[in-house]
């Protein structure tokens, strides 16, 4: 919806990104680890895109609690149309704190792409092997618990949350692997069983905690509560729902409020969409899916 923010760690995404001949994942330490407080090992990360018709290698940003026993569980994290920006960091924190890794991955430079409306791939589905890619990557990772690796993203990545809790798009991971939890944050609910692409339902039997703003303008108020009441009533028992009122597209991104313009818009009617932070929310609703996962993965309250 927007031309990507470049935060800080993206320069360390070059050196994987120019990794991409290799065969085999990649992981570079971050030049600042050493100087960071050993909360979080962080690391700059190369996978490839698992069953991409193009071949493709992704790179992303992997977070380790430290000073935690064994394996820990993990949560990939994927963005926006705009690419990553300060979401993707803002949920990691809380997620690294509360002793679950996370993997933060930039779909868009192993496209080529600007972001936006126009400078994105044509459907979601496009970029569902970045998703399996990283599942394989963390299932095989030595400090990830491989039972334990759930997905949540935003706008276009919490779509890419919704469609892997399916059985349709489920089958394309690895065999035995597949996520066990899903935390979409505002994935564009009326598209879902509409659009080409955006089935929804005959879900996987893996717990999904969709937020949404009763304010988003992609939307109607009543857009995601209409989705789940018209799922069937085994996948309806699998599917919480979270509304904010007077939350608009995009409130964690605790960046200056903008405008985008996108056709998916207003219930594909397009148009302007306003975006505006909203910090309680944001925290709310960053509590709520780090709770989420903690349930899920079976963690200590």
């Amino acid at each position: 919806m927007k031309k990507p923010v470049m935060r800080p760690w993206i320069a360390g995404l070059s050196v994987a990104v120019l990794l991409s001949g290799c065969p085999q994942p990649v992981e570079v330490p971050t030049p600042e680890a050493s100087f960071q407080t050993p909360v979080v090992r962080h690391s700059y990360v190369s996978f490839p895109a698992l069953g991409s018709p193009t071949p493709l290698q992704v790179a992303g940003r992997l977070n380790l609690p430290m000073g935690t026993q064994g394996k820990v569980p993990a949560v990939l994290i994927a963005h926006g149309s705009g690419g990553v920006d300060s979401r993707g960091g803002f949920h990691a924190q809380a997620l690294n704190e509360a002793g679950i890794a996370t993997l933060e991955i930039d779909m868009w430079s192993a496209r080529g792409l600007s972001g936006g409306a126009e400078g994105r791939p044509r459907a979601v589905a496009e970029t569902l092997p970045d998703a399996y890619g990283a599942l394989k990557y963390l299932s095989a990772h030595p400090s990830i618990d491989a039972s334990r690796i759930g997905i949540t993203g935003f706008s276009w990545g919490g779509v890419m949350s919704m469609l892997t809790a399916t059985q349709k798009y489920a089958a394309r991971a690895e065999p035995g692997q597949r996520f066990v939890a899903h935390a979409p944050f505002y994935p564009v609910c009326w598209a879902y069983n509409r659009v080409p692409s955006y089935e929804f339902g005959a879900l996987t039997g893996s717990p999904v905690f969709l937020q949404a703003g009763e304010a988003d303008q992609y939307d109607n108020p009543d857009s995601c509560q209409g989705l789940v009441d018209s799922l069937a009533p085994a996948d309806r028992e699998q599917v919480v729902l979270r509304m904010y009122p007077g939350a608009t597209h995009g409130w964690d991104r605790l960046e200056p409020a903008i405008q985008v313009t996108d056709p998916y818009s207003h219930t594909g009617q397009g148009g302007l969409v306003d975006i505006r932070p909203s910090p309680e929310v944001a925290e709310t609703s960053r509590r709520a899916m780090v709770d989420f996962f903690r349930k899920s993965f079976g963690m200590a309250p």
